[in-house]
């Protein structure tokens, strides 16, 4: 299966994880059921051919390069970066060499963004990862990949982020010796996650202004972070520099891990490529987004880390769980609260970014017959993917209740980053199996072959390290197969169930108020 642009729902789908048929009742909405659409567009059909391409049911590009920067920088400076940036430096043991780490992971990230930018622009469809890899491997490879991403990626990132959130919000009510409850905790994560799910679900605009504004804001505290750190050197705190490269780890294996950790704190460049179709010039603005992002961001990780260093030692960042408080706790006394402020407000904002990002993967996988049919309808009022947006809140929800979310997203972590290398890879492919093809951005050879050489020592090497979380991976991304093979492979399901998946398509249509999305002329 190959993916297309103007893709409808395909002729059979998925049970329980599969789309009606194409003789599904797609949208028969009349007056009589649904509220008319303003501009006519109604299940598919318009009043009159005057109609402009703005009128039909499909996603509207009102993505520019800002809002383009500011989901980039969204995802990546979520709440990481203020809590945990500890991991590089567990790992490795010397101010110098975990500062050395974080440049590296940048560099790294940025040749991957490049090789995300050709294909970006070379394959200009929304679902990032997916669409890449089902154009270059197929359906088989693309449905794993959405397997792994809709069932555990999505939404256990989503309950993190909401539980971080919560903690921040909640913690000033709560004397610093006794633990939020539980309970607290799920609940202002499960009504946050409901609420930016509405949110992207009903005003899109006000969504993508308020990340900007979010954006803006976690760009200044990371760089009041920055200025408190300089300061605090320039007044003669640099003995935590003096011998920056004593006891240095150089296992393999700790190093990979070190890697990773930092690696993870970039992760995010690549989920604009989720959005293309919503992008406004996308040859331009997608790789100019990726081109301003990632020296950005690189630059003030490494500043920012190099601020902590300054004024916690190695063993004071390894104990603490939240390295910008304990930073604020010891430098900005009276007003230390800004900091606890501003990662719930980083929080936040990554959350929303990724709930809007992610459905896109969601609605472009049912799209090409890898979800159910329902998940690639879109609401004929707002034009978003209402379903998509839906059905990833749920899941999320379930996941704030699964006590062993954490471990769950690290047995995933190596598979997606197999994946990751899988797409990049598929620049390599293309340049071989299709020479001509059309490419905006084009970059050199050595940029996705190097990029592909480190991903597959970073994917290698935890085998060694950690095998059973990688077993557990790779067991969680087997299981999809049968699945694959039931839902997209089987297509003469018996009368009676389709029956059934046609009725339930039906009905999610009418409570969504959503139609399948309609061709580009």
């Amino acid at each position: 299966m190959r993916a297309s642009n103007d893709l409808q729902s395909p002729t059979s789908e998925m049970v329980l994880l599969t789309p009606a048929s194409e003789t599904a009742p797609t949208v028969p909405i009349d007056s009589s059921n649904v509220a008319t659409v303003s501009n006519g567009a109604v299940g598919g059909q318009r009043e009159g051919s005057t109609e402009s391409n703005n009128s039909a049911v499909r996603m509207k590009k009102q993505l520019g390069l800002l809002e383009g920067v500011a989901i980039i920088l969204g995802i990546i400076f979520g709440s990481g970066i203020f809590i945990s940036p500890k991991g590089v430096i567990r790992e490795v043991e010397a101010v110098g060499t975990s500062l050395i780490i974080w440049i590296l992971c940048g560099l790294l990230s940025m040749i991957g963004a490049l090789c995300y930018a050709e294909l970006g622009t070379a394959i200009p469809k929304s679902g990032g990862d997916y669409a890449y890899i089902l154009e270059a491997y197929g359906s088989l490879p693309a449905f794993l990949y959405l397997w792994d991403a809709m069932m555990i990626f999505v939404p256990t990132t989503n309950a993190i982020m909401g539980l971080t959130f919560a903690s921040y919000v909640l913690q000033p009510f709560f004397d610093n010796e006794c633990s939020i409850p539980e309970g607290a905790l799920q609940l202002l994560a499960a009504v946050t996650i409901c609420f930016l799910t509405y949110l992207n679900s009903c005003y899109m605009k006000i969504t993508t202004k308020m990340q900007n504004i979010i954006m803006f804001t976690k760009i200044a505290a990371l760089v009041l972070i920055i200025i408190v750190g300089v300061v605090w050197m320039c007044f003669g705190h640099v003995q935590n520099f003096e011998q920056p490269f004593e006891n240095t780890q150089t296992d393999p294996g700790k190093l990979s891990v070190a890697f990773y950790s930092g690696i993870f704190s970039y992760a995010g460049w690549n989920y604009l490529n989720f959005m293309t179709e919503e992008l406004r010039d996308p040859y331009k603005n997608l790789p100019r987004a990726i081109y301003i992002s990632l020296p950005l961001v690189t630059a003030i990780y490494v500043l920012a880390n190099m601020a902590y260093l300054a004024v916690l030692s190695p063993a004071e960042m390894i104990a603490s769980d939240a390295i910008a408080v304990s930073f604020g706790n010891r430098v900005l006394g009276l007003w230390s609260f800004i900091i606890p402020i501003m990662v719930a407000i980083s929080a936040f904002g990554g959350l929303s970014v990724h709930i809007m990002t992610s459905s896109r993967m969601c609605f472009v996988g049912a799209r090409n017959g890898h979800m159910p049919a329902i998940l690639s309808n879109i609401s004929v009022k707002q034009f978003t993917p209402v379903p998509s947006l839906v059905f990833l809140c749920i899941l999320s929800i379930i996941m704030l209740v699964v006590s062993d979310v954490y471990v769950l997203i690290t047995y995933s972590s190596i598979v997606e980053s197999f994946f990751i290398m899988l797409s990049v890879s598929a620049v390599l492919y293309f340049r071989y199996t299709r020479p001509d093809m059309e490419r905006p951005i084009k970059v050199s050879l050595w940029i996705p072959a190097i990029f592909v050489v480190i991903c597959a020592f970073l994917v290698v090497v935890p085998v060694y390290v950690a095998p059973y979380e990688v077993g557990m991976g790779v067991l969680i991304t087997v299981i999809g197969v049968p699945f694959y093979y039931v839902g997209v492979v089987w297509k003469d399901k018996p009368k009676v169930l389709q029956s059934v998946i046609d009725h339930i398509t039906y009905a999610c249509q009418k409570m969504f108020m959503s139609a399948k999305e309609e061709k580009y002329e």
